[in-house]
């Protein structure tokens, strides 16, 4: 079941993030899509304002951004990355064993390291216009976190 959501204010997109990282189970995964100056940033520091985190940056020169909460936040860019190789030469199976919740921005770029159960986000817009956020959950964690934003 995809759902498609409209925002016009950054705000909006800060508390979707919020949202998202309340209702995630540990271990729970979120693929990022769209252009530069979208919003996925600004989806990511929601999700870490919902876990106490004043700041949390976009990863893009590291790949990752590990923030030590509870449950852990680990913030990945793989726009710089050619390929799912390097991903896991970094340690991402590690990410992924360590149950936190894992926000990943230019998804697009390792389809193939995507978890099969996780909640895909598309996100269309940029500068003062609106935004087309489009959820598309895979899995029944994923179809009941939908239905219930």
């Amino acid at each position: 079941m995809e759902r498609e959501l409209t925002f016009t204010t950054e705000a909006e997109m800060e508390a979707l993030g919020e949202r998202l990282a309340r209702a995630l189970p540990e271990g729970g995964f979120i693929a990022l899509y769209g252009d530069l100056g979208a919003g996925k940033t600004v989806l990511c520091r929601g999700a870490g304002k919902a876990l106490g985190l004043q700041q949390v940056n976009s990863p893009t020169f590291t790949i990752v951004q590990e923030y030590p909460t509870v449950p852990p936040l680990f913030h990945f860019d793989a726009y710089r990355l050619a390929d799912e190789d390097e991903l896991y030469a970094m340690g991402y199976e590690d990410y992924l064993d360590r149950n936190g919740l894992i926000l990943m921005e230019w998804a697009d770029r390792v389809p193939g390291a995507l978890p099969r159960a996780r909640l895909d986000i598309e996100i269309v817009g940029s500068g003062a216009d609106p935004r087309r956020v489009r959820l598309m959950p895979h899995g029944n964690v994923y179809e009941a976190l939908v239905r219930e934003l």
